[in-house]
């Protein structure tokens, strides 16, 4: 073979190997792109509370629900909710009770979800949770919001305080940040130990516990204000019961992993039913 043929045999292969470069470069940038804002993540629990209220509709209650609880799954400060359905204090709901979420405008209503939802029994520090599932079809009522409440008596800890007055619910490093995104994530994630102390993040009033929102694991409410109500979720076990009086620091829950695939907490603050990053509220650390 002459030179030139060589060089000719060169260059051809040269220029192949260019081109499969080029191919493999742009499939690569094709890929990238598409996982850098192509393709949109999911929240696996966004079932469970909404960020953008649900605004057609309704909702049958069933045993366990109370207003506090609906208004949270889809994404209602329970005032609204309460007024939209002409409900009253001290906010009782039965079994049965349709509670709407839209004006009766639509011609078509989306009907919201009706999960199966377990009635929560009271919990002491000497005995962990057990739903006992019920048949909706009863007709007894239930508050929505205790009348009658009674303090805690679980252990209080001396905790720091931010200058809006609240404290960290646990000790543990933050694994999962609060994201704008609605279909990311509504509070933070705080890893730690199978049963260490979860704590009430400002004081209230417990209005939910119980395993009756999907995603949230063994769940804890506590209404700080008519702005404020702040969630533990995925706890090991529940040492609070709903009508009880907590402070802030005082033990509510032990962490776990119930609804979720490791042991941590979920912890959320809502104003007026929304989600906010609580990292604006919590003291530096």
């Amino acid at each position: 073979m002459s030179f030139t043929a060589k060089q000719g045999h060169r260059s051809s292969g040269m220029l192949r190997n260019l081109l499969i470069l080029v191919a493999v470069g742009t499939l690569l940038s094709g890929c990238a792109s598409s996982h850098s804002g192509g393709v949109q993540v999911v929240d696996r629990n966004s079932s469970a509370s909404q960020r953008q209220p649900v605004t057609s509709g309704q909702y049958r209650v069933q045993r366990g629900d109370t207003l506090y609880s609906i208004a949270y799954r889809y994404g209602w400060d329970w005032k609204a909710l309460a007024a939209r359905n002409g409900i009253a204090p001290p906010y009782m709901i039965r079994v049965g009770q349709v509670i709407r979420f839209g004006d009766g405008s639509s011609s078509r209503p989306v009907v919201a979800s009706s999960p199966t939802v377990s009635t929560p029994v009271a919990t002491t520090p000497g005995r962990p949770s057990a739903p006992v599932q019920t048949a909706p079809t009863q007709t007894t009522t239930r508050p929505s919001a205790p009348v009658v409440t009674t303090p805690a008596t679980t252990p209080i800890e001396p905790v720091q305080r931010s200058a809006a007055g609240w404290a960290w619910p646990a000790s543990g490093a933050i694994i999962g940040r609060f994201s704008s995104n609605g279909s990311l994530n509504k509070g933070i994630d705080i890893a730690g130990e199978l049963g260490q102390p979860v704590l009430a993040a400002s004081g209230g009033t417990v209005v939910y516990a119980g395993s009756g929102l999907r995603g949230y694991g063994e769940l804890v409410i506590i209404k700080h204000s008519d702005t404020y109500v702040s969630a533990y979720g995925h706890n090991r076990r529940l040492l609070v019961r709903e009508g009880q009086q907590v402070k802030v620091g005082q033990q509510i829950a032990e962490m776990g992993s119930t609804g979720t695939d490791r042991v941590k907490l979920h912890f959320e603050i809502r104003r007026q039913g929304k989600p906010v990053d609580p990292m604006q509220y919590l003291p530096r650390r």
